[in-house]
C-alpha cells in the first residue's frame, strides 16, 4: 500500500460518521470561499473552485449549499480566511503537519498547541518536520474497469509521475503543477476520480507498536475535530 493512502485512511476516518457531517461541510465551504477568493466564482476558470465543488458534492453538500457559498465568498464583506501549516511532533516524535483556514491566527494557534499538549506531541517551528513531506498531487481511481498501463497512457503525457496500486485502487501522483492536467485528461478520458487533491505525502514512515498508533490517533482526531483545521498529515505507520 503506498504511502498516501495510509495518511488517506486516518484523514477519511471522521468524515464517514454522521456526527462529523456538519463539520465536513463547514471545511468544504472554507474550500470554496478561499478558492472564490483565489481565482474568481466561475468553476469553468477556476480549478481550485472545481475541485472543492467536487468535494462538496461527494460529502453530498446540497446544491443549494455549495451555490450560497460561492454567493457569499464573491460579497464585499466576505470573511478572509487565512491559510497556514502548523508543524509539530506526536507520540515517539512522528511528524504532524496541519493545514488550516482561519479568521484569526492568534486564536488557531492556541487550539492546536493545546490539542498536542493534551496527546503527548508539541508544537514545533516552521520547517522542523515540512522536509519530510513533499507536496504531490494525489488522485485516486477505482481499479474496476482500469489498468496501470491503460491509466498511464491517460496521464503520462499531462504531468503523472507514479501510478501505484493500493487496496483502494490506483493511486496517481504528480507534481501540484501538474495537478490540473492531470485531473482534466482523466475527466476527458471519462475516468472518474474517486479522490483528487493536493496533499503532503510524507517521504518515509516511522513504525510505532500498536499502543503508540492508537495515541496518534487520538492526537489526530482532537486535532481533526477542531474547527480551523482543514487537514492533518503523519509520518507513522503501525508495525504489522
Amino acid at each position: 500500500m503506498s504511502g498516501h493512502s495510509k495518511w488517506h485512511n486516518i484523514k477519511e476516518k471522521k468524515s464517514k460518521t454522521d456526527s462529523a457531517r456538519g463539520q465536513v461541510f463547514t471545511r468544504v465551504s472554507k474550500e470554496i470561499h478561499m478558492a472564490v477568493k483565489e481565482g474568481g466564482a466561475d468553476p469553468a476558470s477556476n480549478f481550485r473552485l472545481k475541485i472543492a465543488i467536487q468535494r462538496a458534492k461527494e460529502v453530498n453538500m446540497p446544491a443549494d449549499n455549495i451555490k450560497r457559498t460561492i454567493q457569499k465568498a464573491s460579497g464585499a464583506d466576505a470573511t478572509n480566511y487565512e491559510q497556514l501549516i502548523y508543524e509539530g511532533y506526536g507520540p515517539s516524535g512522528v511528524a504532524i503537519m496541519i493545514e488550516i483556514a482561519t479568521d484569526n491566527r492568534n486564536r488557531s494557534a492556541a487550539a492546536v498547541r493545546n490539542a498536542l499538549s493534551k496527546h503527548g506531541g508539541a508544537l514545533g517551528e516552521s520547517g522542523c518536520v515540512s522536509y519530510m513531506f513533499a507536496k504531490k498531487g494525489v488522485l485516486m481511481v477505482s481499479a474496476e474497469g482500469n489498468t496501470e498501463d491503460s491509466l498511464m497512457e491517460v496521464v503520462l503525457d499531462a504531468g503523472g509521475e507514479n501510478i501505484e496500486e493500493s487496496s483502494e485502487g490506483f493511486e496517481i501522483t504528480c507534481a501540484p503543477s501538474d495537478f490540473a492536467a492531470v485531473k482534466t485528461a482523466l475527466d476527458e478520458a471519462k475516468i472518474e476520480c474517486e479522490s483528487a487533491e493536493i496533499a503532503w505525502v510524507p517521504d518515509n514512515y516511522v513504525e510505532v507498536n500498536e499502543e503508540t498508533a492508537a495515541k496518534i490517533e487520538k492526537l489526530i482526531d482532537a486535532l481533526d475535530s477542531l474547527d480551523d483545521v482543514q487537514n492533518v498529515y503523519s509520518n507513522y505507520e503501525e508495525k504489522e
